[in-house]
């Protein structure tokens, strides 16, 4: 499925840097109705220290807009999410915004939602095989290629070539958001020879701790002779270096972790070469443009979703073309921490470097 999905984002030139704008352009503010709509907002889980910012952005943004928001979170457990979906349908949701667990089955919950006349809006990962009504995510795709590039400047600046052991550390099983983000790393690594690819794993519930099993398994197999590691989340890469700490070997000069989201753990040990790179997935553009198009389906629930929303993409997730909007990434190093994370607010200078 990501080939077919990566094809319809290369024929419509969508590039991770390149959507300055696009929420002013995408979705003006509207005014507060006096009779409140009821938005039920359901993350898979809230393990990773980023959700508590899609929490608080998402409910603010659409209370400012006269919504009232159900929120709650499943724990990466499909069958409480399955639970939580039939309660906020039962609490008269007018829109469900959802974050799948399981993106292979979660369709079986859209279905849910249109039975009862329920449109649903995907957030940050796209269900496969399933009817959804629109999607708003990042640029997963690009999340890989923007880490497998900066390993291969690490080599060459480390190593004077190309050349070296990677290992891939992806979340769930299947999980298609995990796909999408491998996709970029995988491409990157067959294009050069010299790099030996010698795992690709995936780990339950995107587990800290079962990465961290996974690589110290690796450092006996290898004898500890592994140049970099490659995470799909800041989580999966907290576990790596934790791996790689039991050896003094937890150091961006000796070997390269990349993770994604930002963490602040993450971004610290960033700022204080013990990782060499992660990922700043802005949240702020996620939440706000997934919380203004569910009150826009709201107020107008007839309305065909696409009249609706402007600077999206269709985008194929093996049922139909989802109409998507897609929010860009920037990778964060120790030398552009200040110009990323810092200057676009997501830290303080005190919170990085708290010493």
């Amino acid at each position: 499925m990501v080939p077919s999905i990566l094809a319809t984002l290369r024929t419509n030139g969508l590039r991770a840097l390149g959507l300055a704008g696009l929420l002013s352009a995408s979705f003006p503010l509207i005014a507060a109705a006096q009779d409140n709509v009821k938005i039920g907002f359901l993350l898979k889980t809230m393990q990773e220290a980023r959700y508590q910012t899609d929490k608080s952005l998402f409910i603010a943004r659409a209370e400012s807009q006269g919504a009232d928001v159900i929120f709650d979170s499943s724990g990466n457990d499909p069958l409480r999410q399955l639970q939580q979906v039939e309660e906020m349908l039962d609490l008269g949701v007018d829109v469900l915004v959802l974050q799948p667990v399981n993106t292979a089955t979660a369709g079986a919950l859209v279905d849910l939602a249109h039975d009862q006349g329920v449109k649903v809006v995907g957030y940050d990962s796209m269900l496969q095989d399933g009817p959804l009504d629109v999607m708003v995510m990042q640029d997963s795709w690009a999340v890989g290629q923007l880490q497998a590039d900066a390993m291969v400047d690490w080599l060459n600046d480390t190593r004077g070539e190309v050349k070296g052991r990677v290992a891939l550390i992806r979340g769930q099983p299947g999980d298609a958001n995990a796909e999408a983000l491998s996709s970029g790393v995988l491409k990157v690594v067959g294009e050069h020879p010299g790099l030996e690819l010698v795992a690709d794993r995936s780990h339950v519930e995107w587990s800290p701790d079962m990465a961290r099993d996974t690589v110290e398994n690796l450092l006996v197999e290898y004898d500890n002779d592994i140049d970099a590691f490659i995470a799909n989340n800041s989580g999966l890469a907290f576990g790596v270096l934790a791996a790689l700490s039991d050896e003094d070997l937890a150091s961006a000069d000796q070997v390269f972790v990349a993770g994604s989201d930002a963490d602040l753990r993450n971004v610290q040990m960033v700022a204080s070469d013990v990782q060499a790179l992660e990922i700043w997935k802005q949240i702020k553009p996620l939440a706000y443009a997934a919380a203004d198009v569910a009150v826009k389906i709201a107020h107008a629930p007839e309305a065909d979703v696409s009249d609706l929303i402007t600077n999206y993409s269709l985008i194929d997730n093996g049922y139909a073309e989802i109409p998507t909007i897609i929010t860009p990434v920037f990778a964060v190093s120790k030398d552009t921490i200040d110009a990323t994370v810092i200057e676009g607010g997501f830290y303080t200078i005190e919170q990085v470097y708290p010493d």
